[in-house]
């Protein structure tokens, strides 16, 4: 096949070129649109999922609809290292300037109150040059969003920034990836101001995605949270949207998959998007002409195996301590113990059942967990329990140790 054509490409946050299995998400989200716009009430929305599911693909996919409604956006990645005021002062400052504001004197009003907001990220007496400025020319407003206060100040910083949206008939998006990672007080700081646009009724919405545990990591952090935003399970790809993925950036290609070759890609990639795309493009390159057929998924499986065990797998284990990579093995062994009859959706084990398999007490083995879950390789879905946030990990590190 001519690799130059080949048209899947496995990447973080890339958009694959059939967007396959969402269409319920992007009609939904159409439909919120329109009614923020008009003043209708409604929820942010969450959308969580495991690693490879394809959330940033649709973060980006909602974005673009937002675009497309002449909305102003803006877009940041939540850092465990970083807090929350300069990167929202970015992705709102790009939203003003989306939103072309007509009233020049309006606009820069709102640009002094983010400029106020991010410059309060610094100490009150802090020199000029240790001030960080968000590369915004307007001078910055006093006594706005500059209280130090992250909760008062966010809820000052986005009501004056959904004003000037309310003036033109649209709305401000900003869309946060790895929410989870934000700093709980502002987590807190986030939920507040998002409660008290909602009260307002002013078009601003935020968009977030993040791991399975992110609604738990809201919860905690605000009560309410439960019935402030829209939640949406991002998972695996159904078996029609599975093939409709691999078949129709193939026949855009003048290819095309035997039924039997996409009954092997559905058993190998279980439908996770990521892994679609990466055998998609080992298959393509392997594979001497089309129609693809189950024998060329059979030879190309271990490379497309051996990519995902470098890039995907291995990249996330060598980031684990020996220590935290010998909770990660009990995690693997102690699911390969369970009988399917006991095994849930997730792939989660008891945390007792780890620490058998290592023949230590549980209390021991919490520092390593811990570690792993702030650095987003495991998460908890129930008390007593963990999961792996990446698909297959467990299967991976059986086949590996």
């Amino acid at each position: 096949m001519d690799p130059i054509r080949n048209p899947y490409a496995p990447g973080a946050g890339q958009r694959p070129p059939e967007l396959a299995g969402r269409d319920e998400q992007l009609d939904q989200f159409k439909v919120v649109l329109q009614r923020i716009a008009r003043g209708r009430p409604e929820r942010s929305i969450v959308l969580t999922g495991l690693r490879g599911v394809g959330k940033t693909v649709l973060l980006n996919a909602l974005r673009s609809e937002a675009v497309r409604a002449k909305w102003g956006t803006g877009k940041f990645e939540a850092r465990p290292d970083q807090r929350l005021r300069r990167p929202i002062s970015s992705a709102l400052h790009q939203a003003v300037r989306e939103l072309g504001h007509p009233q020049s004197e309006d606009v820069d009003h709102v640009l002094g109150v983010i400029k106020a907001f991010a410059q309060r990220d610094a100490a009150p007496n802090a020199k000029l040059r240790d001030k960080w400025s968000p590369g915004i020319d307007a001078p910055a407003v006093s006594g706005r969003a500059d209280s130090g206060d992250i909760e008062i100040d966010l809820v000052e910083l986005l009501s004056d920034a959904g004003g000037l949206a309310a003036d033109m008939g649209r709305g401000i998006g900003i869309f946060i990836d790895e929410m989870q990672d934000l700093h709980p007080e502002d987590v807190s700081a986030l939920c507040a101001a998002c409660h008290e646009i909602s009260q307002s009724g002013l078009p601003v919405i935020v968009v977030g995605a993040g791991l399975p545990h992110l609604p738990a990591v809201l919860s905690a952090s605000k009560s309410y949270s439960e019935r402030l935003f829209r939640y949406a399970r991002i998972d695996r790809l159904p078996r029609e949207a599975a093939d409709r993925a691999l078949q129709g950036p193939a026949q855009d290609e003048d290819a095309e998959f035997e039924q039997g070759a996409l009954d092997a890609m559905y058993e190998v990639t279980g439908g996770y998007p990521y892994f679609i795309q990466a055998y998609g493009q080992v298959v393509w390159e392997l594979a001497p002409k089309s129609p693809i057929t189950a024998s060329d998924v059979a030879v190309a499986a271990p490379q497309a195996e051996a990519d995902l065990a470098v890039g995907f797998f291995g990249s996330r284990y060598e980031r684990a301590t020996p220590g935290e990579r010998e909770y990660l093995r009990a995690m693997a062994e102690a699911g390969g113990r369970l009988p399917d009859s006991e095994k849930d959706e997730v792939g989660s084990v008891l945390t007792s059942d780890v620490a058998d398999v290592l023949g230590r007490k549980p209390q021991s083995l919490s520092p390593a967990r811990d570690a792993l879950l702030k650095k987003g390789l495991v998460y908890s879905n129930e008390r007593g329990r963990v999961a792996f946030t990446v698909p297959h990990f467990g299967k991976y590190l059986r086949s590996v140790s």
